[in-house]
């Protein structure tokens, strides 16, 4: 199938939106054997759903990484099965811990105890913070207790959601590197309802849990991105990088010093892009665009647009929209074009929350801020893209999953994920296909960024995948998969975009 046409006039890119209910509803993938499969498994969970995002760390000390995803029941409810650690090697359950409502966030890893393994620390809704023994999964601490949360609904409020951490420098002299992170979002809101809670970002002790800094957001919005922190310019100064509002409600994008927030000042806030009726929700990539050795920022509007911002004078380097869609999702960093210029692939929903259905899938050119590539596969999901040069190429493709569902395409518009299935693609710039590197499956992989790297340290890349089974409206709480499969596929010096929020997990390219 060919799908690129460069002589698309970028003038016309509103004009696709017209067209997505009927070009994509029957755009098949081409689908082909990658290479030879080797090492894999898979572990079928009942009942259980997962909108985290799966992360690898040696548990079993067999020299191959483990893997562990956040997961849940249904929304709302308590589960003994919140977060979950699978041996690497076999795909079997270490061990499982419980919480009192879905784990949406992505564990990073930390030695917190002295047993010479990492912990994990994973947040999710309702006010879920946890460290956890990486040995046991026992809960080492927990930011709130379940008391907090009775309390909170007693008084006819809630916990907000934690998103993902930052780790930062040891901030209280206890020799233990400290987390940043956001807390924000009350998901039991009516999506029209203006009474939101104002986010928090907060520096925790990674030892006990404690707040050791707490600022409210500036412009008093809901708060849903996972922050970044980063040396921007390589002079040692960490800057916060975080965005308010949401689906419904309006909010702006922000830098400030990291030392501001210690000390609760925020006196060098600087608002870098202004919403318009809706605000960030996922978090901005970095990487050095105008070639000054000052890592730019790019972020998604959930409005529909993609800007970039100068690291250095915070000026709009660029900005790419596109009418009649939103994003929910992050963007994938890679050499796509060919030139010394980093480029960004995304993917966007059609409409408007809650009725965004369809999906477009966009390359932008990172030297010239344009689009030079469209596509319209699958409906709505709000996992991010990823990147490898997988032919050795030396061009990267794109890696992406995409839902489909027999009866969307029948009746037009998203009606239910009944007969649904979904699959992980490989968009190659240079050939023009797209092709299939894991499934289908049945079900739907509404929110799961996959992730790709070397488990078993042989230079083959490995792919862990998740996806929910049995599926009506995004209530998917009749199962889940979660797979391992490595592809022959090598990744020696391959500069890879592996994870959520990238290979490091702190939204930056890393070199292998």
């Amino acid at each position: 199938m060919k799908y690129f046409n460069s002589s698309f006039p970028i003038k016309n890119i509103a004009h696709i939106i017209g067209w997505i209910c009927l070009l994509e509803l029957t755009t098949s993938l081409i689908s082909c054997t990658v290479q030879e499969q080797l090492d894999g498994w898979e572990h079928h969970l009942p009942e259980l759903c997962s909108f985290s995002s799966p992360r690898p760390v040696e548990l079993t000390g067999d020299g191959i990484l483990d893997i562990i995803i956040g997961a849940g029941r249904a929304e709302f409810a308590p589960t003994d099965s919140a977060i979950l650690a699978f041996d690497g090697k076999s795909g079997e359950l270490l061990w499982q811990t419980p919480g009192w409502d879905q784990m949406v966030g992505s564990a990073i890893f930390l030695h917190i105890d002295s047993d010479g393994i990492e912990d994990i620390i994973i947040g999710g809704r309702r006010g879920q913070l946890y460290a956890l023994s990486g040995e046991s999964g026992e809960i080492l601490w927990s930011y709130y207790q379940r008391s907090d949360l009775m309390r909170a609904q007693q008084s006819d409020s809630n916990l907000s959601n934690f998103y993902i951490p930052q780790i930062i420098p040891d901030q209280n002299e206890d020799g233990l590197e400290d987390l940043l992170i956001t807390h924000g979002g009350d998901a039991m809101k009516h999506p029209l309802d203006p009474n939101r809670p104002q986010g928090q970002i907060i520096v925790i002790s990674s030892q006990d849990g404690q707040t050791l800094a707490r600022v409210g957001t500036p412009d008093s919005a809901e708060i849903y991105m996972s922050a970044l922190c980063a040396d921007l310019n390589g002079d040692g100064r960490l800057t916060v990088l975080f965005g308010t509002g949401g689906e419904g409600f309006e909010g702006n994008f922000y830098r400030v010093p990291l030392e501001d927030i210690l000390d609760g000042s925020m006196q060098n806030l600087k608002l870098l892009v202004a919403g318009q009726g809706r605000g960030f929700i996922s978090p901005p990539v970095l990487a050095d665009i105008n070639h000054d050795n000052i890592l730019d920022i790019v972020v998604n509007a959930v409005e529909g647009k993609t800007v970039a911002v100068d690291g250095n004078n915070d000026s709009i380097l660029w900005q790419v929209e596109v009418p009649g869609t939103e994003v929910y999702s992050s963007i994938a960093v890679g050499n796509f074009t060919g030139d010394a210029t980093p480029d960004f692939f995304t993917n966007f929903g059609v409409g408007v929350f809650p009725n965004v259905e369809a999906s477009i899938q966009l390359l932008i050119d990172g030297q010239k801020g344009e689009i030079v590539f469209h596509d319209s596969l699958g409906y709505l999901q709000i996992g991010s893209p990823l990147s490898a040069d997988l032919n050795k190429d030396g061009y990267d493709e794109a890696i992406l999953t995409i839902n489909e569902s027999e009866e969307a395409m029948a009746s037009g518009y998203f009606v239910s994920l009944f007969g649904a299935s979904n699959k992980l693609v490989a968009f190659d710039f240079q050939s023009h296909e797209v092709y299939t590197l894991m499934g289908p499956y049945k079900g739907i992989n509404a929110a799961s960024t996959p992730w790709i790297g070397d488990l078993d340290q042989d230079n083959l890349m490995d792919i862990v995948y998740s996806y929910m089974i049995d599926t009506l409206k995004y209530k998917p709480f009749n199962g889940m998969k979660i797979h391992r499969q490595e592809l022959d596929i090598s990744l020696d010096e391959c500069e890879i975009w592996g994870s959520y929020m990238g290979s490091n997990y702190d939204g930056i390219l890393i070199t292998r």
